[in-house]
């Protein structure tokens, strides 16, 4: 469960059925790969957008029913035929890596929603095509579990973030809350820094626990896939109340000695 903003990304899982594994590891590579283009590395910002478009490229390679010129949309457009893969979905991901690119500040929350839509939520939405459960009941409490997992990320790493030029926490609650951009470069986690995590971190549970009944919902491995998922993000979650908001020097990540305790959660 660690890779950047796809911690909580199922790659290989042991709970996944086998016949899935592939499509899913094909979807992350998608994901990873295009990701490291907005992240990784001393690029200007106009060669990543570049790389963007040439994933776009080979998406709309795909749409027009022609071969692709790389391997992985090769593979890419065997499952989407297979699975009926949207490839909007596909395409709200480059949106959202785009993004990551250029914006680096979120007005307000509704702005910060807007972008886990397309960061996050496609995510979800594949891997319940991939299920065959994409129903829309379904598909909301997925985007749900999927904008928390991506708000807890947000959460864990404000000052990896800030490293990169990016703040998530909705501006006008930092002023609300007395808390600055000083403040966050300082990693200083006064009063008001604590009353905001608290806040940020009680809103992204009530979040995931809104989507949590999907793990209920489907069945077998998949079903105890999700809970897992679940589990996790709340358990990150705790890590952050246990060191009040201090996610600059305690970063709260799942280790080892986690994993039992989650399984026991989603069982």
């Amino acid at each position: 469960m660690s890779v950047g903003h796809y911690e909580n990304f199922p790659v290989a899982s042991v709970l996944l059925p086998a016949s899935l594994r592939h499509p899913v590891s094909v979807i992350y590579r998608f994901a990873r790969s295009a990701d490291d283009f907005a992240d990784e590395g001393d690029l200007p910002a106009a060669e990543r957008l570049a790389q963007l478009d040439v994933y776009r490229q080979e998406l709309r390679q795909l749409e027009a029913g022609a071969a692709p010129q790389r391997p992985l949309f090769a593979e890419l457009g065997q499952i989407v035929n297979q699975y009926r893969l949207p490839l909007q979905l596909f395409h709200a991901l480059l949106d959202a890596f785009a993004q990551d690119v250029v914006k680096g500040r979120y007005t307000d929350f509704s702005d910060l929603m807007d972008y886990c839509r397309r960061s996050a939520d496609p995510v979800g939405r594949l891997l319940l095509h991939l299920f065959g459960a994409a129903t829309e009941e379904n598909l909301k409490l997925s985007d749900a579990i999927c904008s928390g997992l991506q708000l807890i990320n947000f959460w864990q790493d404000v000052g990896i973030d800030w490293r990169k030029n990016r703040i998530y926490l909705p501006q006008d609650e930092m002023r609300r809350y007395g808390v600055s951009e000083h403040q966050i470069a300082a990693g200083d986690i006064s009063s008001q820094w604590k009353t905001l995590m608290r806040f940020q971190v009680e809103r992204a549970r009530a979040l995931i626990k809104s989507g949590a009944p999907l793990g209920r919902a489907l069945p077998g491995r998949i079903g105890l896939e999700i809970r897992t998922i679940v589990a996790g993000g709340l358990r990150i979650l705790e890590k952050i109340d246990k060191v009040e908001g201090d996610v600059y020097h305690h970063r709260p990540a799942l280790t080892a000695f986690d994993w039992p305790l989650l399984l026991l959660r989603a069982l």
